[in-house]
């Protein structure tokens, strides 16, 4: 697959280019990405989603803005500001704040030089940035592969693939790297309600790299470790807190509650950009709610009666109790142990 997200050089500075993911699976399209506005826009939108891909978008967004900012005066301070406002666009995954303030932290430390070479010192990073992204999904994989059992039957929830990086992916990343050593194993997809990420992105990925995938309702987990054709859970993460709780799409606290009843491990696969140690647990987490439309309409028509109330948080957390491991790129970790990594 392309990449789900990338710089194109162009010109005297170039934009970003990036997979539509909104019009997925029946339609292949690409979106040229030229502004803060129309950056902000993609992120919020779920053009450009999952939280490696929405991190680069913020990489590249933050390069736009110096961009257009290149001929004003007080560049730095109005810089700092588009970068703050880009920042603003989803506040569940860290990767968001953590791509923005490196590239913050880059232009603030190279101020004195001129508007133009901080711009170009910007987008050399986002490629940067997102060069790296496969490669560490990459290791992420290897290091995930080795604890998935032979013939497993594997669930995933929501989409932790190439279209949530920039390519190969986390925990799908996992997937693939197990289906290479062994190609008896069969994936389960869970649709993810209520925008179907699992359903649209995730079987879209595996069934093109002709991996045994079986898409089911997110209701239907427990049915299938009670009957034994589930027994190894991994999905990605928008953000980890120090202590190892987790916020990922909502619906997977409940898939590893079912997961630690059956005694089936859980792990989680993500990035160490994911980990903010800055917050002691789940409860420091913003949980983004979204509009009450993505749950009342399907196929542009209302599924429930008006006036029914509609609460929608786009994620959840998932206590530390109930994860294995953590899969990064620097190996597997307990979640009581991630300060290692950054030690």
């Amino acid at each position: 697959m392309d990449k789900t997200i990338e710089w194109v050089k162009e010109g005297e500075f170039g934009y970003s280019l990036m997979i539509n993911q909104t019009v997925l699976p029946f339609e292949y399209k690409k979106e040229k990405i030229r502004t803060t506005e129309e950056m902000y826009n993609a992120i919020k939108t779920m053009i450009v989603r999952g939280a490696p891909a929405i991190g680069i978008a913020g990489a590249h967004g933050t390069a736009l803005s110096a961009i257009e900012l290149i001929n004003e005066e007080n560049f730095i301070e109005k810089l700092m500001q588009k970068a703050d406002y880009l920042n603003s666009s989803r506040p569940t995954a860290v990767n968001l704040s953590w791509a923005i303030e490196a590239q913050k932290e880059l232009a603030l430390k190279n101020k004195n030089l001129p508007n133009k070479k901080i711009s170009e010192i910007l987008i050399e990073n986002a490629i940067r940035l997102e060069n790296e992204d496969i490669e560490i999904n990459k290791k992420i994989g290897e290091y995930g592969a080795s604890v998935v059992p032979r013939g497993a039957g594997i669930l995933t929830h929501c989409n932790a693939g190439s279209l949530a990086t920039v390519g190969y992916g986390t925990a799908l990343g996992v997937i693939r790297s197990a289906y290479k050593k062994d190609n008896t194993i069969q994936v389960f997809a869970d649709e993810t309600r209520p925008r179907g990420q699992g359903a649209k992105l995730t079987t879209y990925e595996l069934v093109k790299d002709n991996i045994n995938t079986t898409l089911i309702t997110d209701g239907m987990c427990s049915y299938f470790m009670r009957n034994k054709m589930i027994n190894f859970v991994v999905t990605g993460a928008d953000r980890i807190a120090s202590n190892g709780d987790t916020a990922n799409k909502i619906g997977t606290s409940t898939v590893a509650i079912a997961a630690k009843y059956y005694n089936i491990p859980f792990y989680i696969a993500a990035p160490k950009s994911t980990i903010d140690m800055n917050i002691k647990s789940g409860n420091d987490i913003v949980i983004e709610l979204r509009d009450e439309d993505e749950v009342k309409i399907v196929n542009g028509k209302p599924i429930c009666i008006d006036g029914v109330n509609i609460i929608n948080p786009s994620f959840d957390i998932t206590d530390n109790s109930l994860i294995t491991g953590i899969i990064t790129e620097y190996g597997i970790i307990k979640p009581s142990d991630l300060k290692n990594i950054f030690s």
